[in-house]
């Protein structure tokens, strides 16, 4: 994939004339952006630093869903923007009244789960003429809980993912990013001033070794450990990763819901593991999935990439609105596993509980150090 397969949108978007504000938005089929948001909230991201919110709070770049524009809402500040934005830039004085070329906002975003970033998305929807000129991508891998003084300290050695680049108003400005490494915090510039609406950064995770051993059993499938949605037959309601999602369900479209099913088929997700692991115990969960909850449910594993498919549960009836528990009879070695519904509907989690075994940890310790860990 070459950066310039990326669409790029520049310059002003026209002024807002009622109807449908998303009407006239600049967007594109990005190719990354299947992959999982590390900048979730859901998975513990934050934005903990900013140099300037003036208009509008920093915090709403990573609000989960499409920014909202309400043509009406002012406050004593002026308008109020559902983004992060700050306020104009001014020279020196009256001879010199413009900002430097250096002059820029910046804002330290923690990623709610370490990864390999593959692509990132600045949408500036409904910053039509108060967008900034051009953008700017940094990443760090520090360990910890660093402050933001500790991020913004002068040996902290910042990598650019995004070089300083022009962007569009009103606009969704994706990126492609290539770089093998391992990133815990991005810090984002905008030059020289303006608003950003939301920021989604795209990658797979990289979990910590040390913190998975510590564990000993732990979610094996789960997003911040490592696991991943490989592929899944539906997609129609909602994405199946949202069952590898932190915490329970709290409303229908946060879990995985297919499209009514008119043949005689049934539906299914396939996922890879933090890395080859023992499973233990099961959960299956289709809370808030009342009337639409998929009727019955099997599960099968795989050892490696071209192994056989085992059944370790067989089609067992699913309970609406329910959290479904299976100890099983001994623990099943696997790197991927595949749950089928039948016949469609869907389920809100699904947990995979057991530890890693020996070369399991191995090779996620050695993808570890690749990465800079």
């Amino acid at each position: 994939m070459t950066d310039a397969a990326i669409p790029r949108f520049t310059g002003d978007a026209l002024p807002y004339a009622g109807g449908d504000p998303y009407a006239d938005h600049r967007t594109a089929d990005f190719p990354f952006t299947h992959l999982v948001d590390l900048a979730d909230r859901r998975l513990g991201a934050g934005v903990i630093a900013a140099n300037d919110e003036f208009f509008a709070e920093r915090e709403n770049l990573l609000k989960p869903g499409p920014a909202v524009f309400d043509p009406e809402h002012f406050g004593h500040k002026g308008k109020i923007m559902d983004g992060w934005e700050t306020r104009r830039r001014r020279g020196v004085s009256a001879a010199e009244p413009h900002p430097t070329a250096d002059d820029h906002d910046w804002a330290l975003v923690r990623l709610g789960a370490p990864g390999v970033i593959r692509g990132i998305v600045l949408d500036t929807a409904h910053f039509r003429g108060n967008y900034p000129q051009a953008v700017s991508v940094e990443a760090v891998s520090l360990p910890g809980s660093p402050s933001p003084e500790e991020l913004l300290a002068p040996d902290v050695k910042w990598t650019v993912l995004v070089p300083r680049t022009a962007v569009g108003g009103h606009a969704a400005n994706g990126f492609a990013v290539d770089a093998e490494q391992r990133f815990t915090h991005l810090r984002i510039n905008q030059h020289p001033d303006g608003g950003i609406a939301r920021l989604r950064v795209y990658g797979e995770v990289a979990p910590d070794p040390a913190w998975l051993a510590a564990l000993g059993t732990f979610d094996l499938a789960a997003l911040e450990n490592g696991g991943q949605v490989e592929d899944a037959s539906d997609r129609f309601y909602s994405p199946a990763t949202n069952t590898i999602q932190p915490g329970r369900s709290r409303k229908m479209d946060d879990g995985w819901e297919t499209r009514r099913r008119r043949d005689q088929g049934n539906d299914w997700i396939r996922y890879r593991l933090a890395a080859r692991s023992e499973i233990r115990a099961v959960e299956i969960d289709t809370a808030y999935l009342k009337g639409n909850s998929a009727g019955w449910a099997s599960l099968s594993v795989r050892d490696g990439e071209d192994g056989d498919w085992s059944e370790i549960l067989p089609r067992t009836r699913l309970q609406p609105d329910t959290n479904h528990r299976f100890v099983l009879a001994g623990p099943v070695r696997a790197t991927h596993v595949r749950i089928d519904i039948f016949p469609d509907g869907g389920i809100s989690r699904l947990r995979l509980y057991g530890s890693l075994t020996e070369d399991g940890a191995d090779a996620l310790a050695a993808r570890h150090r690749e990465l800079g860990g």
